[in-house]
């Protein structure tokens, strides 16, 4: 079945003019449609939810179409209350011509159409205190669009994801195997690493550890918070919309905060070879958790605030953990262009790690004054 063939399975109006590949996504193929009549233009995304990541995409439908009917409904209320300072936005499911969120092709493949937030882009890297104060508020806002939908009603699509306790478990069986204690042999910062990860092996379950004694609550989380996931209005310069919906799934809020500060708040980015000019930048931290807190904090306890710095924390020592436990496996997981490159991405988020540590009376002030 042609791409366009399977388009016009969907319910756009208007003539279909252009169906090109979009984005910069490895996970899906996704492509942009341009629909057009005498008086107007509409432009909607087709993908194929990848089975190899996502191995039941029923699911996602279902996740997707309980997620962003519960956010539209509330998006709707709010707007008529006339409080906000902007038109929050938030993709829709185009539904089929018979009234399905998707398709299946002769493969089995699912297929979907999702609206385009237009007049918005985003970036790759933190652009400034400003930007980071918009990626803030557009994380800080999903969340309360998503503070009070009950999590037992979406489908977990990646059981074990962001759960540290199945990675800690998963390198220590790694780190038996003869290829991991080769390249321990062989590597002094290699060693360094494993030293690294051994004397922050308590800390690691602190967020488990609160779940499991109630002082913190599963809510709903985006799952991939990353900056080029969040959309800033071109015109205004706010953010607008939360996109790349396939990971939102029931847990904790916290480490959404900790996965975007992540991204945002270390300019170098993951690639870097020198660890110099790998650091935590305060003045995007503070700008990111100010906009984050005035959407979020209508919702949040004290033990949500309280926590937050763990999760800071946490989520860099995770990520490196699980490009160190790859390098240690031969490379399996996570692409590389050259050898040790899962090593240097270990040794940056370990750094971070390291650098937020240093900050963690700091951090923590600051967010008890916001």
């Amino acid at each position: 079945m042609s791409l366009a063939v399977m388009m016009n399975r969907f319910n756009v109006k208007g003539r279909l003019v252009t169906l090109v590949p979009f984005g910069s996504g490895n996970i899906n193929d996704t492509f942009l449609a341009v629909f057009r009549n005498t008086f107007t233009e509409t432009q909607v995304v087709l993908q194929r939810v990848n089975r190899k990541v996502f191995p039941r995409p029923e699911d996602i439908m279902s996740n997707m179409h309980t997620i962003t009917q519960h956010c539209h409904d509330k998006l709707e209320r709010d707007a008529k209350l006339g409080n906000d300072d902007r038109v929050w936005q938030m993709p829709r499911i185009v539904k089929t011509k018979d009234g399905a969120d998707f398709v299946r092709d002769d493969k089995g493949e699912v297929w979907r159409v999702i609206t385009r937030v237009l007049s918005a882009h985003a970036f790759d890297t933190a652009q400034s205190p400003e930007h980071a104060l918009e990626c803030g508020s557009a994380l800080g806002h999903f969340h309360y669009l998503l503070s009070d939908l009950d999590p037992a009603s979406v489908i977990d699509p990646l059981p074990g994801f962001h759960v540290t306790s199945g990675y800690v478990k998963q390198y220590d069986r790694v780190l038996k195997s003869k290829n991991a204690q080769e390249r321990l042999g062989a590597s002094m910062e290699a060693r360094r690493m494993a030293r690294f990860i051994d004397e922050r092996r308590k800390f690691a379950m602190c967020m488990e550890k609160a779940v499991a004694s109630g002082e913190l609550k599963k809510r709903m989380f985006h799952g991939d918070p990353k900056v080029n996931n969040i959309m800033i209005d071109d015109f205004t310069g706010k953010g607008t919309a939360m996109i790349d919906l396939d990971t939102v799934s029931p847990g904790l809020v916290q480490i959404d905060v900790g996965d975007a500060v992540r991204s945002i708040c270390n300019p170098a980015g993951e690639e870097e070879t020198n660890l110099g000019k790998v650091t935590f930048d305060e003045d995007l931290f503070l700008a990111f958790m100010k906009g984050y807190i005035k959407e979020a904090g209508s919702f949040m306890t004290e033990a949500d605030r309280e926590y937050l710095y763990d999760a800071v924390r946490l989520l860099p020592f995770e990520l490196g953990l699980r490009f160190f436990q790859d390098y240690l496996a031969g490379d399996k997981y996570f692409k590389v262009r050259q050898p040790g490159q899962n090593l240097n991405r270990a040794r940056v988020q370990f750094r971070l790690c390291e650098a937020i540590e240093a900050r963690e009376g700091k951090i923590r002030d600051l967010i008890k004054r916001l």
